[in-house]
């Protein structure tokens, strides 16, 4: 719960009966591997998963292919939607070797039944799930190719480093090309690229699994990336 505890702190003051709370939530931990399905499909999950260690991607499969429509951090409830939702209208994938948590629906109904304004973070962090995608419908139909990339960077590493997973200047990431092409709408060949292109605008370097760049400001003037989406400001929610 660690991550997700910070997660929320940086949005609002949480008390020690409401950590104690999150923390006293049965969670039943289970390992994916890489392009391992979390949740699938037309389900009805009766679980909300929360992601412990790796990352991984919501999946809308078309005939053409996939498209990855969010990426999900440590700290990141998958598919706390689910529980009104009931029926998933996409997968969970898991884009490294995760760890995820899973609690079941009536204890998430409980919590917001006993802690009110843990019920509104909640419904906050769905609501921010709805920013980010926005932003990537955004990202995809309006940046070049280069922005396209420069942009889920930044976004990653700033939501890496809320949870203390990022360095100031970058963050390890698992991501194939294939799976930046799922993610940004492009070719695996148009990414390698991409990467190419912005290494040698000095903008960042993408070696292995090792992302860094020497200012992030350049990266993010670039990128035309505000951060507002992830109401990362701390007031009463």
């Amino acid at each position: 719960m660690q991550p997700f505890v910070a997660a929320l702190s940086v949005r609002d003051d949480l008390s020690a009966e409401e950590v104690r709370a999150l923390h006293d939530l049965p969670i039943h931990l289970r390992s994916f591997q890489r392009g391992e399905e979390i949740v699938g499909d037309h389900t009805r999950p009766g679980r909300s998963s929360l992601v412990i260690d790796g990352t991984c991607g919501r999946v809308v499969q078309a005939r053409e292919g996939r498209q990855i429509t969010a990426v999900h951090v440590p700290g990141d409830f998958v598919d706390l939607h689910s529980l009104l939702l009931k029926v998933m209208d996409h997968s969970v994938v898991a884009l490294s070797d995760c760890v995820v948590g899973s609690v079941p629906h009536g204890h998430v109904a409980g919590l917001c039944e006993r802690h009110p304004h843990l019920g509104r973070l909640l419904w906050l962090s769905t609501v921010i799930d709805g920013a980010i995608q926005r932003s990537t419908i955004a990202n995809i139909g309006r940046r070049s190719a280069l922005q396209r990339l420069a942009h889920l960077v930044c976004e990653l590493h700033t939501r890496l480093a809320v949870i203390g997973l990022a360095s100031p200047n970058g963050f390890t990431c698992s991501f194939t090309q294939t799976d930046l092409g799922d993610i940004l709408g492009l070719s695996a060949v148009h990414v390698n690229r991409t990467i190419r292109d912005l290494r040698h605008r000095k903008l960042l370097s993408w070696s292995g699994n090792q992302v860094l760049f020497s200012r992030f400001e350049s990266l993010a003037a670039f990128a035309d990336f505000d951060p507002t989406y992830l109401n990362l400001q701390k007031e009463p929610r």
